[in-house]
């Protein structure tokens, strides 16, 4: 009788101690689960977050918006002959999306020779305006660009008195007549976010002007597609 109720004594003094062990040990589990997410949180925080508007580039993820200026080389046709298409502009990026801004292009078309009086004429001018640029999807890499002006220019026919068969010919121009006209030019650009600061297109649109009012011009000369390249330089 006497061993049980030692043996009693014994276990009741070995609970308090138990129970305190598995407080402890509890304790011991909760504050390191604390200290992991804790860990987890500041890891979280040191890692950069994406914005979801921000621009992505090809090479470089950062990148801002703004503005941008660009020139454009490319190809037309002038009066059925291959002319050279060069020119360039300057926008005002609004949230990735939208650019506003103004422009101008210039051309020069191949001269053709007239027989009956043994000079080479050609079609040179220029033309300019509003340009309006919806952006889509600009914060990929690869993206669609839709730049659309609204302007005027001029045109003027120039006569040569050159000697093709003589490089060393003076080259003696004329100004045969010129005059203005309203244009209205679509493009689609395919846009490359090259890095952060520098974006390549490749595009093609469409020329549309009111009827060109010279002699041996005709009315549609300057209406037609063309092709190129856009560089741009900015912050986007």
């Amino acid at each position: 009788m006497k061993k049980i109720a030692t043996l009693l004594i014994l276990m009741a003094l070995a609970v308090p101690s138990l129970l305190a062990q598995e407080v402890e040990t509890k304790q011991d589990e909760t504050q390191e689960q604390q200290n992991v997410k804790q860990d987890e949180t500041q890891e979280q925080q040191k890692k950069p977050q994406r914005d979801p508007g921000e621009v992505q580039t090809l090479f470089d993820p950062n990148a801002g918006t703004g503005g941008y200026g660009a020139f454009s080389i490319g190809y037309t046709q002038i009066s059925g002959r291959d002319a050279i298409l060069m020119g360039g502009r300057g926008e005002w990026v609004i949230g990735h999306g939208f650019g506003l801004g103004a422009g101008g292009y210039g051309f020069v078309n191949d001269p053709v020779y007239v027989s009956v009086d043994q000079l080479n004429y050609s079609l040179a001018g220029g033309y300019g305006g509003l340009i309006i640029e919806p952006i889509i999807m600009g914060w990929f890499p690869v993206h669609i660009a839709l730049p659309i002006l609204i302007g005027a220019g001029g045109v003027a026919s120039t006569s040569y008195s050159a000697d093709w068969q003589d490089p060393y010919e003076y080259w003696d121009g004329y100004l045969e007549d010129a005059t203005a006209f309203f244009v209205a030019e679509g493009r689609v650009e395919l846009e490359f976010n090259l890095v952060r600061f520098f974006r390549l297109a490749v595009f093609g649109g469409y020329r549309y002007t009111t009827d060109i009012i010279m002699p041996n011009t005709e009315g549609d000369a300057l209406k037609g597609w063309n092709f190129g390249m856009t560089f741009k330089f900015g912050s986007f």
